[in-house]
């Protein structure tokens, strides 16, 4: 069954390989200047103008627990649709788009099952690349954090 093949996106957080979903996706940026707002969440790291469209920034290392970076060369930003809400994803780097078939997918371990892991969708054993975690984007923010990013969005 050809249709359960699954195309990831690839990117790259404190040199730890992720994969998302690349229907998840919309487009990929260089990281432009970010308007930081007050009183928002730590992972919140402002806004951008994306054609014409006010996109709020999150920052994905901050989101998952890890130390935050000074951006690089290759720092990207994944516009993504997180739960019907654009927001910007920033990843240290977006390295590749790859076919993952479900058979090399396991769920996540009971260890990261936790209400704090949601986000975790399973882990790929690729021959090539080792183990990739996988997550799903719309679960990368909970509700009460992408009301609050939609407020930002209204504001």
């Amino acid at each position: 069954m050809e249709s359960l093949i699954t195309k990831t996106i690839i990117f790259k957080l404190k040199n730890q390989e992720y994969g998302a979903n690349i229907d998840q996706i919309r487009s990929i940026e260089r990281l432009e200047e970010i308007v930081s707002l007050p009183q928002t969440s730590d992972f919140i790291k402002g806004i951008i103008n994306l054609r014409g469209s006010v996109t709020p920034i999150i920052d994905l290392r901050t989101r998952l627990g890890m130390e935050e970076a000074e951006p690089t060369e290759q720092t990207r930003v994944l516009i993504a649709n997180v739960r019907e809400v654009q927001v910007g994803l920033i990843v240290d780097e977006a390295t590749d788009v790859i076919d993952i078939s479900p058979e090399v997918v396991e769920d996540a371990p009971e260890l990261v099952k936790g209400v704090d892991y949601q986000y975790i969708k399973g882990v790929a054993k690729l021959e090539d690349r080792g183990m990739l975690l996988l997550l799903d984007l719309d679960y990368v923010l909970s509700v009460d954090e992408i009301n609050e990013v939609q407020q930002v969005v209204d504001e």
